[in-house]
Parts: structure tokens; sequence; C-alpha cells
């Protein structure tokens, strides 16, 4: 790979798999857990955020006690395992990942989903081997991608492979944004995961409604 080739980063979900519906039942089994109400898919998408704490803050007026974090934590992820099997990849992802590498330039994946549960799922799915490098989040849930961000950069910057300055994010949230300005990178967001449009929008980044558009915006975006 050239020095100056566009490296992608992908997010995982909500992005290369399609498991919106799954996340939003997940969500509002960990809601009845604790007894609140479910929410509506459109209410989701408006008021998403990272950390996940101060989204739970969003829709319940306060933030959740440690005891119920932990609950909604962990009834949140046994029922997203649940349904996740039922999820496949977002239309089109193996085409444009294999594109991609024909091209001769690279691209890596970095998710909030638990490292050692990412990386058997995306081998699973059939992918994993156009990806130069997989990082998942380690340490506990509940954070922000920046830091994440910074090390996966940082390591594939000691391979020699990348410069954040020709790297671009494409993910579903506005924290891959945030991730990408931390660390020097560009992002493109897309509206298929867990923000409306509007509230990527206000990300102050490209958004589009395909992975196909993402792909062709970030070729020119870190030239």
């Amino acid at each position: 790979m050239g020095k100056h080739d566009t490296h992608l980063v992908w997010d995982w979900n909500g992005t290369l798999l399609d498991d919106f519906e799954a996340v939003i039942g997940a969500t509002n089994a960990a809601f009845a857990e604790i007894g609140l109400e479910s929410i509506t898919a459109e209410r989701y998408r408006d008021v998403y955020c990272m950390p996940i704490p101060v989204f739970y803050e969003r829709l319940m007026g306060r933030l959740p006690t440690d005891a119920e974090w932990l609950v909604m934590d962990e009834t949140f992820q046994r029922h997203y395992v649940e349904r996740r099997v039922g999820c496949g990849l977002t239309d089109g992802v193996e085409e444009l990942l294999t594109q991609w590498v024909l091209s001769g330039r690279s691209q890596s994946l970095l998710s909030m989903y638990e490292h050692e549960q990412l990386v058997p799922v995306v081998r699973d799915y059939g992918i994993h081997q156009h990806f130069v490098r997989v990082d998942g989040r380690t340490g506990p849930s509940g954070g922000t991608k920046a830091v994440h961000m910074e090390r996966h950069l940082a390591a594939l910057a000691k391979e020699g492979r990348i410069a954040p300055a020709h790297t671009v994010v494409i993910g579903d949230a506005v924290d891959d944004a945030l991730a990408a300005a931390h660390v020097g990178a560009r992002a493109v967001l897309y509206t298929g995961g867990s923000h409306s449009r509007k509230s990527l929008e206000a990300a102050g980044v490209p958004v589009v409604d395909s992975l196909a558009d993402a792909v062709e915006l970030a070729q020119s975006l870190a030239r």
C-alpha cells in the first residue's frame, strides 16, 4: 500500500452489520427489566448518543444508578446476542470490501462491540480476510470510541500501514465522527444505523444513505 493511499476504518454495528432491529429489541428488553416503557425506533434514533449511560439519561430523565446500569447492560448484551444471529450484513458489503482490497488499498474494522466476541463474529460472516486489523472494545462497556480509535490507528501506523490524514472512518454514529476528529482522520456517516439523519448532520461531516456512497466519497476526502 502506498503511504498516501486512503485507508478506511469501518464501524461494525449498524454499519457493516445490519443489526438495528436487534439493538432496539435488546434496548427495550433492558428497559423492561427495570420497569421502563419501550421506545420506538424513531425515538431511539433521535436521542441516541455515546456514552450509553448518557443515552439512557436522555430517555429516563436521569442517569441510571450503578445497580440499574449493571442490570441494563447485562440484559442488553444477553438479548442482543440472541437477536444478532438473525442479522445479515448491510446490502453490498461483501462487494465493497472486496473491491477496495482489489484496488490496492487497505481497510480495518474498529467496533465498540467487545473484542473477544467481535473477532469470531466477523469471521463467521466470512469477511475477516478483507481487513488488515480487527479491533473491538477492551475494558468495561459504556465509554466512547475516541481512545479505542487512537490505539487502533497507532497500531496500524506502527505496522507502517496508514497515516491519520489519509484515513476515513465510515460509521453510523456521531461518536464515529468524534473519534475520527480525535485522531486527525476524516469521517463519513451512514444513515442506516443508530441515528436519524438530522442527528448525524449535526456532527458537521458528510452524511450518506448508502455504504456505496460512503466509499465513493471517502476516496476523495483523504487525498
